[in-house]
């Protein structure tokens, strides 16, 4: 059983590139991590439509096959780092199927990640950045293995 982030993109701006790696990486101290990155569609002369539609079909392909997914966005339930800790705590001991943690595009996500999708998590209502999602998700899973350890990063 692995915990997977997919995203859409490698992070182009390096400073935030190395902080998603240094988070990324403490995360993977706590949880088996594995990060699968898809190529970026090209928007020029694309409707956004297409563009999500065809970074969807990558990101469900990168997910796994069987894995759940957890789409991130917006418009997610919000859930407190103790509950996100207790959640992934649950899904490791239940060992069933990996969990594919999916981060969209400029765009967003496409219906058909949605449709998939067994939960939706929002980071905040706030719209951000897809490389600013992602070290945010990384993050809360390096507190949620602090959390779940005792460890005095949580506060």
């Amino acid at each position: 059983m692995k915990f997977r982030i997919v995203a859409v993109g490698k992070p182009r701006a390096q400073n935030l590139a190395a902080a998603i790696e240094e988070y990324e990486t403490r995360a993977a101290r706590y949880w088996p991590l594995e990060i699968r990155e898809v190529r970026e569609e090209g928007a020029r002369g694309a409707s956004a439509e297409l563009v999500r539609e065809r970074e969807g079909e990558r990101l469900l392909a990168a997910a796994g096959a069987g894995a759940l997914i957890v789409a991130c966005e917006g418009e997610g339930d919000a859930r407190t780092s103790p509950e996100l800790a207790a959640w992934m705590t649950a899904e490791r001991e239940r060992a069933s199927r990996d969990v594919a943690f999916i981060i969209g595009g400029a765009y967003g996500l496409a219906p058909a990640v949605r449709s998939a999708a067994s939960q939706r998590l929002s980071f905040s209502r706030f719209t951000f950045p897809h490389e600013l999602a992602r070290l945010l998700l990384a993050e809360q899973l390096y507190r949620a293995g602090t959390i779940v350890r005792g460890e005095p990063y949580h506060k």
